[in-house]
């Protein structure tokens, strides 16, 4: 692995929080397009130290990033979220990656349960099944809200994002600025990785795998919104499979907007708010 050297240095503010600026990510960014993911995974942690860490859901991509940073930082932080509607073989799949990866520090995080309740009394359990944007709202809820809070801590965060995935990602950077969470940094260390590439990757060093993939599935999050794919189907068709011409998208990496959307979420957050007031009152 080549070390990569830079004329460029971040600046850290009044509380030690990393900062970079448009122009230096976007320098920093043109020089890594053609580096391997080690060296963008690498220059992270030099870059950002322990106020870096690896999201994931534990798809292939997620654990090959996660491989490739603990042989560089085997502490590194690894924050994922239980939605409370994953499927068991997904918490079994954390207790085995934990106990491959002993030195990794995680940080597993969980919707707010006054949110929740006040989601599913007003629109049910299931609402995902009744139309986009009510599915939206749940993702929001169970998946997003959960992980903007833990990104609050950090300076960067690791993806397992490539461009071959979907049409919203087909423009990511290896390195760019998150300015949906208050410009942290984002890597997508296999922004130009294909899936052969991944798995080709798994296979030389024996990463663990998630065994959903054993049984037909290529993407998967909450049980009830993943199914394995059928022949000829794209890798990202077994996540709401029921919905039309929807991104494939819960909001972490493809913010979603509706009006709809908004104003429900809005009222939710305020029940929750309300009810949380009453308790401790």
């Amino acid at each position: 692995m080549t070390t990569v050297q830079w004329g460029l240095a971040p600046t850290t503010d009044e509380d030690g929080r990393v900062q970079f600026d448009d122009l230096e990510i976007g320098e920093i960014a043109m020089e890594l397009d053609d580096r391997e993911p080690e060296d963008v995974i690498e220059w992270a942690i030099d870059a950002l130290g322990d106020r870096v860490a690896i999201v994931t859901a534990l798809q292939v991509d997620g654990m090959v990033v996660l491989d490739m940073a603990a042989r560089i930082k085997p502490d590194i932080r690894v924050v994922t979220v239980d939605t409370g509607r994953l499927p068991q073989e997904t918490y079994d799949f954390i207790d085995q990656v934990r106990a491959a990866y002993p030195q990794t520090t995680w940080d597993v995080r969980f919707p707010d349960a006054t949110e929740v309740e006040a989601m599913v009394s007003r629109r049910g359990a299931n609402l995902f099944r009744t139309s986009v944007e009510e599915r939206m709202l749940c993702c929001q809820i169970r998946k997003v809200r959960p992980l903007v809070k833990a990104l609050q801590g950090v300076d960067g965060w690791f993806t397992g994002l490539r461009r071959d995935q979907w049409a919203s990602r087909a423009a990511i950077r290896k390195v760019e600025l998150d300015h949906d969470h208050e410009g942290i940094v984002k890597i997508n260390a296999l922004a130009d990785w294909e899936s052969d590439e991944v798995w080709d990757y798994v296979r030389t060093h024996d990463v663990p795998t998630h065994p959903l993939y054993d049984q037909g599935y290529t993407s998967f999050g909450c049980a009830p919104c993943t199914r394995p794919i059928t022949a000829g189907e794209d890798d990202r068709a077994g996540r709401w499979w029921w919905e039309t011409g929807a991104p494939k998208e819960c909001g972490i990496h493809c913010p979603i907007e509706t009006g709809s959307f908004e104003h429900e979420a809005e009222a939710i957050f305020a029940e929750a708010e309300r009810k949380a007031s009453e308790r401790l009152s």
